[in-house]
């Protein structure tokens, strides 16, 4: 396990948690959590703990086979207890629920969104989001923290020399925004986003390009100016995630600041 992490500053200000309306929460990267995966992450956006890990498989699904194409998968679960009370696991119920369905597949798009499968061969990387904790925005720390772990097992293979450069294009991270009364609100909590009026996901890339934009009005409905004002926020969050996300892979690979 790693004796460090790289997180951004407590944030004081007006919200829960003493933060401004555009100040992430508390946000933690601590990298080679695990042992054995090839590249792992515990992420932290506040009380949310997300325990993100990649595994390299040198078989592809059979829809990829025989193409010389390499593939990017994700899961993602919830355990029992990482809300305020217990909820069955699913594989007790035999069957995936909605929710998990949805949001694992928004972590794969998101993470394929940045690869080339050409330079990453026949193989298959599978990357295990596990909530350990949940206080709102999971599927975002997912993600950000995913990008993590798969940038370390496709150094892992490139060390090993089973890839000769980085299938990596991009950096990829993920924010909640919000309106709350009217107020752009940013990487909301549990408390925030379950009395917000609009409820935007947003994933993007590190040269501003946007994979996808979840935005719904659970409230009143809202103005394009009002849209434009929160992906304006989500930037700024965006920009500060891929500044921690650098930190942490500098810790783990010794590559420096």
């Amino acid at each position: 396990m790693a004796n460090t992490n790289y997180g951004s500053p407590k944030n004081k200000g007006g919200r829960a948690g003493e933060r401004l309306p555009d100040q992430l929460r508390e946000v933690r990267l601590t990298p080679d959590y695990t042992e054995w995966a090839e590249g792992s992450v515990l992420v932290e956006f506040g009380k949310t703990r997300v325990l993100c890990t990649a595994s390299v498989d040198e078989k592809v699904p059979p829809f990829r086979a025989g193409k010389g194409l390499g593939w990017v998968t994700a899961e993602y679960g919830m355990l029992p207890r990482s809300t305020h009370t217990r909820s069955n696991r699913e594989a007790t119920a035999g069957k995936i629920g909605g929710r998990t369905h949805e949001i694992q597949r928004l972590i794969g798009r998101s993470l394929r969104g940045i690869m080339d499968f050409t330079r990453l061969g026949e193989r298959q990387i599978i990357v295990d989001c596990d909530v350990i904790q949940a206080d709102g925005g999971t599927r975002t720390a997912s993600i950000t923290g995913g990008y993590v772990a798969l940038a370390l097992a496709c150094h892992k293979l490139q060390t090993k020399k089973l890839v000769l450069r980085s299938p990596l294009r991009a950096q990829v991270a993920a924010i909640s925004i919000g309106l709350i009364g009217g107020q752009p609100l940013l990487d909301l909590d549990y408390s925030e986003d379950s009395r917000a009026d609009v409820d935007f996901n947003v994933v993007g890339l590190d040269n501003k390009q946007l994979i996808e934009v979840q935005g719904t009005a659970e409230g009143a409905p809202f103005s394009r100016e009002q849209m434009n004002q929160l992906l304006d926020l989500a930037e700024t969050g965006l920009e500060e995630l891929f500044r921690l996300q650098k930190a942490a892979l500098a810790s783990a690979l010794g590559t420096g600041h």
